[in-house]
């Protein structure tokens, strides 16, 4: 467990001048994403990672396969097998989406009955289970909208070379784990926990009272990625999108917010590039730490 004597962290302690009370920060209003944006942001699915049409759709839902998300054409007429597949998604807590035609354009020479099924090459880890073989001094990247396959295999890969834990990514606008991620990741996905939640600030909320601190970026922060001691705590740092960075309920929730400076009026690093100045930070810290011991 973390030194809590250390009055850096403690979050009970009012009267430190470091203390990082939630009550401090800004209040603000939630920007809430339109329904026409939500289903407009159901990715690309490659024929790869598909299992279509209603019979074949139920037994994967039946099975022990793990399941991104399901996709259901607007136009479909709902009938015992349909709502079978709604049913069985909702108790298994998988996303499934009704979507307009063009989403199926690309299987029109498959017998899909208007249903397709996203499947995942990999057996992602409960949050329980993560924490439970993470107790002490660990870290969790956790990704907040992350859509292009490129960016989540590099960071990935990162992840794994830098020695974090663990990546979490929620099951609504974010990239998931599909074969294309596998591949751009070069077999990291492998060595690393994943964990995919239906809500982040409620996974978050659960890390929180679980001894992790939380750390944001965002670029309208007065603290720099090194003026965080990542040391001798569980920490889970929080990437936002390409488009519009770390939500502002998942700010708000944070301990810390940090930025990475820029020296030049040009806020173009990518969320792969960023993440990796910033948990490489955190390996540098750790290793002179133990240089020290």
């Amino acid at each position: 467990m973390k030194n809590t004597n250390n009055a850096k962290y403690h979050r009970n302690n009012k009267n430190s001048k470091n203390n990082k009370s939630r009550s401090n920060q800004e209040k603000y209003i939630p920007k809430e994403t339109s329904i026409k944006q939500a289903e407009q942001s159901v990715p690309e699915i490659s024929t790869d990672d598909i299992v279509y049409g209603k019979n074949s759709v139920l037994e994967a839902l039946s099975s022990d396969r793990e399941i991104n998300k399901i996709i259901i054409s607007k136009t479909n007429h709902s009938d015992n097998k349909m709502e079978d597949i709604k049913e069985l998604a909702r108790a298994k807590g998988i996303v499934f989406q009704f979507v307009g035609k063009e989403k199926f354009a690309p299987y029109a020479g498959l017998n899909h009955q208007g249903v397709i099924a996203q499947i995942a090459p990999i057996k992602y880890v409960e949050l329980e289970t993560f924490m439970e073989r993470h107790p002490e001094n660990s870290s969790l990247v956790i990704l907040d909208g992350v859509e292009d396959v490129h960016n989540i295999g590099a960071i990935i890969r990162t992840c794994v070379c830098a020695g974090v834990d663990g990546i979490m990514i929620p099951s609504r606008r974010n990239c998931q784990i599909t074969s294309a991620v596998e591949k751009t990741s070069a077999g990291a996905t492998n060595l690393i926990d994943i964990i995919k939640v239906n809500s982040l600030s409620s996974a978050i909320q659960s890390l929180k009272d679980n001894n992790w601190w939380v750390i944001a970026t965002d670029a309208k922060s007065d603290k720099n990625y090194y003026d965080i001691d990542y040391c001798d705590m569980n920490f889970a740092l929080v990437m936002g999108g390409e488009h519009s960075g770390v939500s502002k309920t998942i700010l708000k929730m944070s301990d810390f917010q940090v930025k990475i400076p820029m020296l030049k009026e040009f806020n173009s690093l990518n969320v792969a590039n960023a993440l990796s100045i910033i948990i490489y930070e955190s390996v540098r810290q750790k290793l002179t730490t133990t240089e020290k011991r």
